[in-house]
């Protein structure tokens, strides 16, 4: 990629990369800055790091209203769904925008995997009531909605216009997320998935302006989840840690949280499906959640989002679920050309790895140890069980190879490649 200068054509002396070289010893991938004639090297990286300003622990979901106000609301758009609504947080937070002065306004007419018309609805919501800031409650579907409420009311057109990356040109209205899951990372992540329901698919908007301003994370809110989407989100926000650390874009803030992620998740999902107010497994989770999304909006993902997108857009099912079965060929997949990068991962999950150990070792310890996980929380073994034939492969595979998050997945991947691995997921 070639970093342009303000009028769009390229810079002079830098380069932007997007390549295999060495962030430092052990590492691999990630954004480079040089000047042509600088030899490979000696040249220096460069790393960027999108994060809102967080409010995180128990009880914390006033601070909602508070951040609103910092942020100019008079009458704040709340957008949320029927089950958090149904859960009592939306009616909670409602009481603490009016205590603090402003006149909310309700929206909770959404679905799982937002869809583009109701996206469409919303805005139409939103500009007849004269709101002004953005306040999402709920998963990841819900915070995605409220991204793209916001990017329309800014931007206006239809919100498949915005497919790719960057391609918001205007300031959308300040946003005060609010997660009432544990993995999605919708709340401090630089993109918005949408289905396209003409096509059938996921698509994926990624930019900068999609950052909240304000996430309040308070793990209150997760004892409400039921135990599927427990699982699935959860099961998400591991994928996140791992396709983070291993993506071509990694990098050292990134590799940090991600791994750290990688063993909360590990340590803290399974007790949570048991005894599910238990404050300190549900707190470490929604710590999972806030630094698995911290590495994945900056790091970017892989092959197993990419993957997991196209069956979601298809089928309507959780996407946490879908990557918990896809992630173990993916690893395995990737492990066969890039396996170094797994010895790390092996040891934030408690496995008996140790450094130097060769790479396919961990790799085959991880794999296995995932889907072991998987089987643990109830998720199947395979997506022919979900809904996925046969006959759908050559499309999923297709739609994949257009998808973001493949980028910067470790190793390349061809048609042929990718079809091979939805069928031995099957």
């Amino acid at each position: 990629m070639v970093l342009t200068g303000p009028s769009g054509g390229a810079a002079r002396d830098t380069v932007l990369v997007l390549d295999g070289g060495p962030a430092h010893p052990g590492s691999r991938g990630g954004y480079t800055v040089r000047s042509p004639e600088c030899p490979r090297e000696t040249r220096p990286r460069l790393s960027k790091f999108h994060a809102p300003e967080i409010v995180f622990g128990p009880d914390s979901l006033p601070e909602s209203a508070h951040a609103a106000v910092r942020l100019g609301a008079h009458r704040p758009f709340v957008v949320t769904d029927p089950g958090v609504t149904e859960a009592g947080w939306p009616a909670e937070l409602l009481r603490h925008l009016r205590s603090a002065g402003m006149r909310p306004q309700l929206w909770n007419e959404i679905t799982p995997n937002p869809k583009d018309h109701e996206i469409q609805a919303g805005f139409e919501r939103y500009r007849d009531s004269g709101c002004d800031v953005v306040v999402g409650i709920g998963g990841g579907s819900v915070i995605d909605a409220a991204k793209g409420v916001a990017l329309l009311a800014a931007n206006g057109g239809a919100i498949g216009d915005y497919e790719g990356i960057d391609r918001i040109s205007h300031p959308i209205p300040p946003l005060v997320m609010v997660p009432s899951t544990s993995g999605t990372g919708a709340d401090v992540s630089q993109f918005c998935i949408i289905t396209d329901t003409a096509r059938l698919t996921k698509i994926t908007i990624m930019g900068r302006a999609l950052v909240p301003d304000v996430s309040v994370i308070d793990p209150r809110l997760l004892v409400t989840m039921p135990d599927w989407l427990n699982a699935a989100t959860g099961l998400d926000a591991l994928t996140h840690g791992i396709e983070a650390f291993v993506s071509l874009a990694h990098g050292p803030l990134t590799d940090t949280h991600a791994l750290h992620a990688v063993a909360l998740v590990h340590a803290n999902l399974p007790t949570t499906m048991i005894r599910r107010r238990d404050d300190g497994p549900r707190t470490a989770m929604a710590q999972a959640a806030l630094e698995a999304g911290l590495a994945f909006t900056n790091a970017i993902l892989g092959a197993t989002h990419a993957m997991s997108h196209q069956v979601g857009g298809m089928l309507d099912l959780p996407h946490g679920l879908i990557n918990g079965i896809l992630l173990p060929h993916v690893i395995r997949f990737n492990g066969a050309q890039e396996s170094a990068r797994f010895v790390p991962i092996a040891q934030a999950m408690g496995l008996p790895a140790r450094p130097g150990m060769p790479g396919d070792e961990a790799v085959d310890m991880v794999a296995t140890e995932v889907r072991k996980l998987a089987d643990e929380v109830g998720v199947p073994t395979g997506l022919g069980a979900i809904g996925v034939r046969e006959s759908d492969v050559p499309r999923l595979a297709l739609l994949t190879l257009g998808d973001a998050c493949l980028t910067t997945n470790p190793r390349t991947a061809s048609a042929a490649q990718i079809e091979d691995l939805f069928r031995e997921a099957l």
